[in-house]
């Protein structure tokens, strides 16, 4: 078993403490470029240095989840990494149609799937970095199209693989039916995340999934104003209650300048999940023991293949 990570494979055992679901250089497609010049990350040492303060309150790995239509920068990252000394996994895959659409338009699904496959196991963009986790995507309440053309493609290059599939569902919708579109498509419950469900849905929602083995993507933490951090620990705790710690990956999704530390003192950027959340989960009662399989365990089963 291995971890393939942007400057080599390693035993899930290095891995150590992860954050699942972030982005450290990305960029909005045209014609949405200008809609938020917050949005999106530019800078080699903005992200070293983002990194290293991730390092220090106690961070091991990255999950990049940027894709190539939101300018995924293979060279880039490898520096990042080299720079920051963090074990960081890339992504291939596809995102939503809104930002996919042009890139995939007039794809087959097989030709979607050789392209991934290319990229975990030759290199992305021409070059010998190589991807560690499939990324799929849905909209709001459904998946389009050429979203399931890209389910059916991740399925095809899973099964030729062995990578860990991580999911875009948006604000948590369309959560269940994704999974099982994932599944129908030829990939295990137990080696998928499903992401953004973070968001207040309804209890009943995450047992559903948990009972059928996919990991549980609490991508969202330190974004209050889709639902409370306080609310996230409440809701972790039940599931643990319930028996399914061993299925939560936790994150921050950081993907807005001002969320960062260097750019903006005043929050703790990735390392919010260390400095805050996991304290309040202390807080609340959490024991330790199930705080490392959140943050350790669980993500290097998750991204070991």
């Amino acid at each position: 078993m291995k971890i393939r990570t942007i400057l080599g494979d390693i035993s899930p055992s290095e891995l150590g403490v992860t954050t699942c679901h972030e982005h450290l250089i990305w960029s909005v497609p045209v014609p949405y470029a200008d809609e938020d010049p917050d949005l999106g990350f530019d800078s080699i040492p903005a992200a070293v240095a983002e990194l290293r303060y991730f390092k220090t309150a106690g961070g091991s790995a990255l999950v990049e989840m940027t894709t190539a239509e939101i300018g995924r920068c293979p060279v880039e990252m490898r520096q990042i990494a080299e720079a920051s000394g963090l074990h960081v996994i890339a992504a291939t895959g596809h995102h939503k149609e809104k930002f996919s659409a042009v890139a995939l338009a007039g794809k087959s699904v097989d030709e979607i799937a050789d392209g991934i496959i290319t990229d975990i196991t030759s290199g992305m963009n021409g070059t010998d970095i190589k991807a560690g986790v499939i990324k799929a995507a849905s909209s709001q309440n459904t998946a389009t199209e050429s979203e399931r053309q890209v389910i059916q493609a991740v399925g095809l290059a899973h099964k030729a693989t062995g990578a860990p599939v991580s999911t875009h569902t948006e604000a948590g919708t369309f959560a269940i039916e994704q999974a099982k579109l994932l599944n129908e498509a030829g990939v295990p419950f137990e080696r998928l995340l499903i992401g953004h469900l973070d968001r207040g849905l309804p209890r009943e929602t995450y047992l559903a999934l948990a009972r059928l083995g996919a990991f549980l993507g609490f991508d969202q933490i330190g974004k209050n104003k889709y639902w409370p951090d306080a609310e996230r620990v409440l809701l972790i705790k039940d599931l643990i209650a319930a028996g399914h710690v061993n299925q939560i990956l936790l994150s921050g999704d950081t993907a807005r300048k001002s969320a960062w530390h260097v750019h903006n003192p005043r929050t703790d950027g990735l390392a919010h999940l260390l400095l805050n959340f996991v304290p309040a989960m202390r807080e609340a009662g959490v024991n330790e023991n199930h705080i490392q399989s959140m943050l350790v365990g669980n993500p290097a089963r998750f991204l070991a293949f």
